[in-house]
């Protein structure tokens, strides 16, 4: 059963850290999960974070270390010498240390480094540390069980044995050759139900996904999700096997790509957190606030040319607002669904097909409000039929457009590399608020005249 941090237990860990009662808060925190034990230490002052971390033994506060908030991780290290560092990363596996180990100052890094008792662990972590952190190489661990084509089952039983010793959860078996070249995987019940005798070459499975050192970290979790994978090993340029990506690692990863688009979507264009600084967050707010206060502008100058038909025609403004929102919210809609289609790699086919399909969509949709809009203006505002079908027509027109534009933005975007979530924000809500009004204006002038 999950474990529930109730502000009376935070307050309980608050008075034995300020009555200095290290057993029993000791006590009271043996059996909890560090996940948990870092969620506290994250409600806690600087000084109350501290106290706890020194009090617990470094098996637990590295996978604490792990699960912390950055800011509050910060507070740690910093109080924590190169020796003590060192002595946390120890424990670790090696992408985890060299994720820590990047967020020291340069200077730190080298004198951490230096102090790690396991030479192959830090000549690893260095290794891992020359990878972009946006990459296959930069997220995966080095930590593995692999064996040669050339052994028989009873070595390749052996040496398993002393590999596994350095790999907390084993996945899958790797088959290198002597050039360490990935040459596929160990299937444990072929292991388990062949003569000690054979040779690997003739039992190992020759088929095995697999991803290179550049391979972007997004496209790593796609394959994974796509061949539900636990594990997918990596290769250098010259194929061999250099490391490993465990599913803990993609879970991560799909947080931070949810996380990010959900904010370009809100217009927010720097990853941020609520409890980030004032100068932060505005730093990541503003700029598009100025863009739809721009557009706001051009809004206005879009009516201005328009303003004849408030004097001959002054019901017409009763439906900017309705105009402008439903051309803002098809567009959001539509692009929603085709960058989710992008992100899952589930957009098929030509651009013109999509669009057609779109069209058929939004002329469904639209003719169904439309006429949803005619009878509510005539028989419940009690408008004329020519008001009514000047709207409904405009309407339907603008439901079309901004489908179209929701559709086709996203994925020329995609095309280009440019982040398609970013269609999902005030881009396309402002675009279309213009472009509606722009669309009802005209439509009105061509069937009412003004």
């Amino acid at each position: 059963m999950e474990f529930k941090i109730s502000r009376a237990f935070i307050e309980q860990i608050e008075h034995l850290i300020q009555e200095n009662k290290a057993h029993e808060l000791e006590v009271l925190l043996q059996d909890i999960h560090f996940a948990d034990i870092a969620e506290i230490m994250n409600d806690l002052q600087d000084e109350q974070a501290i106290y706890i971390f020194n009090l617990l033994d470094s098996e637990k506060t590295a996978e604490i270390l792990l699960e912390l908030d950055e800011e509050v991780r910060e507070v740690i290290l910093r109080s924590l010498s190169a020796k003590e560092i060192a002595e946390e990363l120890d424990e670790l596996d090696t992408d985890d240390a060299a994720d820590i180990i990047a967020e020291l100052p340069q200077k730190k890094k080298a004198e951490v480094i230096s102090e790690l008792e396991d030479v192959e662990h830090a000549k690893d972590i260095v290794d891992l540390l020359r990878y972009d952190e946006n990459t296959a190489g930069g997220i995966m661990a080095k930590e593995l069980v692999k064996v040669n084509e050339n052994w028989n089952v009873l070595t390749c039983v052996k040496e398993m044995r002393l590999q596994a010793e350095n790999v907390t959860r084993v996945h899958s078996i790797y088959v290198v050759d002597d050039e360490d070249r990935l040459k596929g995987r160990l299937s444990l019940k072929d292991l388990l139900t062949t003569s000690t005798k054979t040779q690997i070459s003739e039992v190992f499975i020759k088929k095995v996904d697999y991803v290179k050192v550049d391979t972007k970290d997004v496209e790593v979790a796609r394959i994974m999700q796509k061949y539900d994978l636990e594990a997918i090993p990596v290769i250098d340029e010259l194929g061999r096997l250099v490391g490993r990506i465990t599913i803990d690692d993609i879970v991560d990863i799909i947080k931070e790509e949810a996380d990010k688009d959900y904010q370009l979507a809100a217009g927010i264009s720097q990853d941020v957190e609520a409890d980030d600084s004032i100068l932060e967050l505005t730093k990541a707010r503003l700029p598009w606030l100025v863009l739809a206060l721009f557009g706001g502008f051009i809004s206005v100058r879009v009516l201005g040319i328009f303003e004849p038909a408030m004097e001959n025609h002054p019901t017409l403004f009763l439906f900017t607002p309705l105009i402008a929102a439903m051309g803002g919210n098809v567009g959001v809609q539509s692009s929603a669904i085709i960058v989710q289609g992008l992100a899952n790699n589930t957009i098929t086919g030509s651009i013109i097909n999509r669009l057609i399909k779109e069209f058929s969509l939004s002329l469904m949709n639209g003719a169904f409000l439309s006429g949803i809009l005619i009878l509510v203006c005539h028989f419940v505002f009690g408008f004329d039929y020519s008001i009514g079908i000047t709207v409904s027509i405009a309407l339907l027109s603008v439901i079309i457009f901004a489908s179209l534009i929701g559709t086709f933005i996203p994925i020329i975007l995609d095309k280009y590399g440019v982040d398609p979530a970013l269609a999902t924000g005030p881009f396309i809500t402002t675009s279309n608020d213009i472009m509606g009004i722009l669309i009802y204006f005209t439509i009105a002038k061509a069937i009412l005249g003004f």
